[in-house]
């Protein structure tokens, strides 16, 4: 099995952490919701796997190209 690596498309503030370590998810299925400029952005796992890690909290503020989350694939 190898492990991907969900990163931050934008710099901005980790809203609300939707998955746990050891949650299933699909692809294209929501980890994570990011805020910036007052606007929502989901971050999807680009694979089905299962959450091996979340390297972030809610309410921490990151910087684009940051390593949100770990799936097992």
């Amino acid at each position: 099995m190898a492990t991907i690596e969900l990163k931050a498309d934008i710099t901005g503030n980790v809203w609300k952490i939707l998955k746990a370590v050891g949650d299933a998810v699909q692809e294209d299925e929501a980890v994570l919701i990011m805020e910036s400029m007052k606007m929502e952005i989901p971050v999807g796992s680009t694979e089905a796997g299962v959450i091996e890690e979340v390297c972030v909290q809610e309410g921490q503020i990151v910087e684009n190209g940051s390593v949100l989350a770990r799936v097992k694939v």
